[in-house]
């Protein structure tokens, strides 16, 4: 009986750092999650540009969960149109640095500029979690529509 009971209490115990482990890693979007969304930006550019832009920019327009967000560019200038910090609309895309200097911008704006419309591609870098400060390593699905180029990165 005793044998029954340590074993019941091991399984108990693995169950529960199993789902400790597993609601720990849903707080986070995964590489799975990131590919869907941009997917789903590609759609709702493809079907009204200017809707799609308030759409991903808006904290309720849909295109955020957990810690992945849209952001976009205008192909020809770099210029974001829509970002999960307002205080980047409207700024040049490819002046955007990583800390440690590299050229984060310019390398997603190169990174889109041979695609076709629809196709996506990826692009590594480091950059914060939103609200926090310390880059961390980070993967973004790129695609461009028109003169518009949106992505969706997380965190690795």
């Amino acid at each position: 009986m005793s044998r029954t009971l340590k074993l019941a209490g091991a399984a108990l115990a693995i169950m529960a750092l199993s789902a400790l482990a597993m609601a720990q890693k849903a707080q986070y979007g995964t590489a799975a999650d990131a590919k869907a969304m941009e997917q789903r930006v590609i759609a709702e550019l493809k079907a009204n540009e200017p809707a799609a832009i308030a759409k991903f920019n808006k904290a309720d327009g849909g295109f955020r969960d957990r810690d992945l967000y849209v952001f976009c560019f205008n192909t020809t200038t770099g210029i974001f149109t829509a970002q999960i910090n307002p205080a980047l609309l409207g700024t040049d895309n490819r002046l955007l640095k990583e800390k440690d200097g590299s050229p984060l911008g310019q390398k997603v704006y190169d990174a889109v500029q041979s695609l076709k419309d629809g196709q996506i591609t990826t692009v590594s870098y480091n950059y914060p979690r939103p609200n926090t400060s310390n880059p961390v390593p980070k993967v973004a699905y790129v695609s461009r529509v028109g003169n518009t180029a949106c992505g969706v990165g997380y965190y690795k």
